[in-house]
């Protein structure tokens, strides 16, 4: 009797490269795209040339025109290819380590400081996006409510050291940090009005400080 073998899945790493590299090229292209001429006047043959690629291959390696913004808003949030979840970036590792409200505040100042600048702009591309679009007003409203809750994580970091005030709540604390770190602030200060990105940061680390730290009994 004839045995017939199941087919066996082919795995290349040059091929697997490829793609990953192909991707990352559409991603770079997106948000050049998305971030100066915005998400409705952006069309999937542009972002394909752009990238270099076919508009087939750019479906193939990524999806449809609102699946490339999510990955691109994914990208400029954990500063890699991929998406990664809150608790497994380094800054976020970094401030849960740290000791003192003071330090954990700087770390995170610095770590917005050098996030805004890529996260900043495809966060107001998104928002716009968001008026025409369904699926990016979803994505909008879920990045929203995600940045929110890391923020009340925050807030809850810093209250574990016992030097914060305590006539302000968690939910006051991070939706400070919620405001002041957003793209529309930094588009504020650094955009209009000429601030550099370390500027910013020194800046947040100083208002959530002061407005957060109790006071130092003498």
């Amino acid at each position: 009797m004839e045995t017939v073998n199941s087919p066996r899945r082919y795995s290349s790493p040059l091929r697997t490269g490829q793609a990953a590299t192909t991707r990352l090229q559409v991603l770079d292209a997106a948000w050049q795209l998305f971030t100066t001429q915005g998400y409705v006047a952006t069309t999937v043959t542009q972002v394909a040339v752009a990238a270099g690629v076919s508009v087939d291959t750019l479906y193939a390696t990524v999806g449809r025109k609102p699946v490339i913004l999510r990955e691109v808003v994914e990208s400029a949030i954990s500063g890699t290819g991929n998406a990664v979840p809150a608790e497994e970036r380094d800054y976020v590792i970094r401030v849960r380590q740290a000791s003192g409200a003071a330090m954990k505040i700087r770390i995170y100042a610095d770590a917005v400081a050098a996030m805004s600048p890529r996260t900043a702009p495809v966060f107001i591309a998104l928002r716009d996006a968001a008026h025409t679009d369904a699926e990016c007003a979803s994505l909008e409203t879920e990045i929203s409510f995600r940045r929110a809750s890391n923020m009340l994580l925050f807030a809850a970091d810093l209250r574990d050291t016992g030097e914060l005030r305590t006539d302000v709540s968690d939910q006051f604390i991070a939706d400070v940090v919620w405001a002041t770190a957003g793209a529309e602030h930094y588009t504020q200060l650094v955009i209009a009005r000429g601030w550099t990105s370390q500027q910013f940061g020194d800046y947040l680390a100083e208002v959530w400080t002061r407005m957060f730290s109790a006071p130092v009994v003498s």
